[in-house]
């Protein structure tokens, strides 16, 4: 039997012993099991305001209106590749929202909070999993200074945006999140079909690594429609979930392991398969392109420059683009995950993020770009 520590293990561990069955066929490759209070408990201890709350709600519609053609606003969602430092989180959100009020009659910004990091084998994966950077896995606390940090962009004014990847973490999250994405290894999993088919925001699904689209394609239409799975309620009580579909999803194009994706070429081809999957909703008025990843080769001065031929391509009047999506942090580029006293303050611990002054640049570039675009709509 596993062991099982962490806050009420001694209570947990006896009642495991009195009531549980632990068959010779369970848990053979399990150290411990460490309990974590119910999602209800999270939210308790964590409100959202009505202010927030309002908020998530106004920003989850805007982003719908923007997908489904009825606002003309660039969606732009721009952050750091991951969250590692919640200090260094709070002050880019402060100068996000300051530009944000400067730029929002042309730009939907909102702010990427990125908790976890799907691996291609291993290595650090996100704020939830090892909070610390030090390798002991606090997952309890990782969960609380989420949802911390989560909490604070709302106090600043900012909707904010993440990856989901485990089907669990979504319950002790979702209230506060206006944006959801399905990272490209899972594009192709029936699990985040399933799961997204039931959140309650727009969600992204990112082409696969191989740079195929078809998946992405066949995700937002298997989403729109109903599922019923198993899952967890707020109490952590094990439900058969029934969704109604969610018909606010859409593809993000984010390059392959074999190049980008991000020319005219390849954003008109994704749409012609959008259309031969007779996938309905946002897809049938565009896409996100996403300028990092494979789009860029992970170069934070290329993706720089991929933004600056979007913004042109924008700016000329080519349709087809109703969001993009930056890696951006207070310090450009990257460094190796480590205790927070031993890294450098603003540099991102995961990709290479473009640096706060280059950021602002990109985001008034981006602006004009849909200035221009209007006029040229409007002649």
């Amino acid at each position: 039997m596993a062991e099982v520590r962490g806050p009420g293990s001694a209570e947990d561990a006896q009642r495991f012993s009195d009531e549980a069955v632990y068959p010779e066929t369970v848990d053979v490759n399990i150290r411990q099991l460490d309990p974590i209070p119910a999602p209800r408990v999270f939210l308790k201890e964590l409100p959202m305001s009505g202010e927030m709350s309002r908020l998530v709600l106004h920003s989850r519609q805007q982003i719908r209106d923007i997908l489904h053609g009825r606002d003309d606003r660039l969606l732009v969602i721009v952050g750091p590749c991951s969250i590692h430092d919640a200090k260094a989180a709070h002050e880019y959100a402060s100068r996000l929202a300051e530009l944000n009020a400067e730029l929002n009659d042309r730009l939907m910004i909102v702010m990427r909070v990125y908790f976890q990091k799907p691996r291609t084998t291993i290595g650090w994966k996100g704020l939830i999993n090892d909070p610390d950077l030090d390798g002991e896995f606090n997952i309890r606390k990782g969960m609380f200074l989420a949802r911390q940090v989560l909490v604070d962009m709302l106090s600043l004014g900012l909707p904010t945006a993440t990856e989901w990847l485990d089907p669990i973490t979504p319950q002790y999250l979702c209230d506060l999140v206006s944006w959801g994405a399905i990272g490209a290894r899972n594009t192709e999993s029936q699990v985040h079909r399933e799961l997204a088919s039931g959140m309650s925001m727009p969600i992204g699904f990112k082409n696969s690594t191989d740079g195929s689209v078809q998946a992405a394609a066949d995700s937002c239409y298997a989403v729109a429609n109903e599922h019923h799975f198993l899952s967890i309620n707020l109490d952590g009580r094990v439900i058969s979930a029934e969704t109604k579909g969610n018909p606010d999803c859409h593809i993000i194009l984010r390059g392959s392991n074999h190049g980008s994706n991000y020319d005219t070429a390849s954003v008109s081809a994704a749409l012609e398969t959008l259309k031969a999957s007779k996938v309905t909703g946002p897809s049938e008025h565009g896409l996100v392109i996403d300028a990092a990843h494979g789009n860029c080769g992970k170069d934070e001065v290329r993706e720089a420059q991929v933004i600056e031929q979007i913004a042109a391509r924008l700016a000329r009047g080519e349709h087809g683009i109703f969001g993009v999506m930056m890696e951006s942090f207070l310090k450009g580029g990257h460094q190796s995950p480590a205790p927070l006293n031993q890294l450098v303050y603003g540099r991102s611990v995961t990709d290479s993020c473009i640096s706060w002054d280059r950021t602002a640049e990109l985001l008034h570039t981006l602006a004009d770009a849909v200035t221009a675009r209007r006029k040229l709509d409007g002649e």
